[in-house]
């Protein structure tokens, strides 16, 4: 079953209006008929089960037929702060992070990132970005879009980590798994999860000093690729939070 966004101004009643994008993927790509059922997230939270009723070439009309009551999301908003990867790693991260559960993901320039990006360029990677996580959320029938922030600096990665109740950074030297299992079983639902992943050249020593002990987690024995960390997190915390 296809799943598509909406606003809440599009709910009317009993009746949903879609427009933008999603018209022609529907009549053009998809090539759906009158009759066919689909599953439709609001931005406010809520979703349903719908039915096509008119596909015209600017709107397409879809009634209500139920409210979908099993929630989709976490308990938890989990951000991901990335170390900017090279080439085209940070797609793959942000398709699989959204699919594992992902609030957010914030991509931040490091010491050791080999990629620089001016303003131009990052505007025009988080626009590519946005769309790669809305992809990703209609497949895994997210509830939300999760948001791709523009790369920001060290400095304001950390201030925008001062929000969460929880950051977690994985370090090839953090003191093993029994105390990544401990932090992890201490974890309640509902609170801010921040996850720090360094680039391919892992974190510099200034980067890791602004984590104490408690917040550094192993995640084995072996050395994991940036695109591989944050997604082994995620997949950590799905199965310590989801309900």
């Amino acid at each position: 079953m296809y799943q598509f966004f909406v606003e809440p101004e599009q709910v009317n009643g009993q009746r949903i209006r879609i427009i933008g994008a999603d018209v022609n993927h529907i009549g053009n790509v998809l090539r759906m008929k009158q009759g066919e059922r689909i599953r439709i997230s609001v931005s406010d939270g809520r979703s349903y089960f719908a039915r096509l009723q008119s596909i015209q070439p600017k709107e397409v009309l879809a009634d209500i037929e139920e409210e979908d009551t099993e929630k989709t999301e976490l308990c938890s908003r989990i951000t991901l702060f990335q170390g900017l990867p090279k080439n085209d790693k940070m797609e793959l991260i942000i398709q699989k992070a959204v699919e594992l559960g992902v609030y957010e993901i914030v991509p931040v320039a490091m010491k050791r990132c080999v990629v620089q990006l001016d303003e131009k360029k990052a505007a025009g990677r988080q626009k590519r970005w946005q769309a790669i996580a809305e992809s990703a959320a209609k497949q895994s029938k997210r509830t939300i879009i999760p948001n791709v922030q523009l790369p920001v600096s060290w400095t304001d990665a950390l201030a925008l980590a001062d929000r969460m109740d929880v950051v977690l950074a994985p370090y090839e030297h953090a003191r093993g798994m029994a105390q990544t299992r401990a932090v992890l079983q201490g974890l309640a639902q509902g609170q801010k999860i921040g996850i720090f992943i360094g680039p391919e050249g892992g974190f510099s020593p200034e980067e890791i000093q602004a984590f104490p002990e408690n917040s550094r987690i192993s995640l084995g024995r072996r050395i994991l690729r940036t695109e591989t960390a944050g997604l082994a997190v995620l997949a950590m915390l799905g199965y310590e939070l989801e309900p």
